[in-house]
């Protein structure tokens, strides 16, 4: 996999992370309004935030994971030393 491919697949994921973190936040948003203005209770959110947390939370780790920065430090370094 050359470079170019690589760096676009990172970008996706960011992208991709991005979008559904903004999406989990206005929905979650939208669902807290309706528990607190009909429900008057917010199991409905609690239950909404934990399970999409955690699909949040992995699309986070898949975008910016300890791995690929690893890779970075390791190309830094490398033309550091090149010079």
């Amino acid at each position: 996999m050359n470079l170019r491919q690589r760096a676009e697949r990172r970008v996706d994921a960011k992208i991709e992370f991005q979008e559904n973190l903004y999406k989990y936040i206005i929905v979650n948003v939208i669902i807290a309004i309706i528990c607190l203005l009909f429900m008057k209770s917010f199991w409905l959110l609690f239950i909404v935030m934990f399970f999409w947390g955690f699909d949040v939370l992995d699309k986070f780790f898949k975008a910016y994971s300890i791995k690929d920065h690893r890779e970075e430090m390791i190309e830094k370094e490398l033309s550091k030393m090149g010079e």
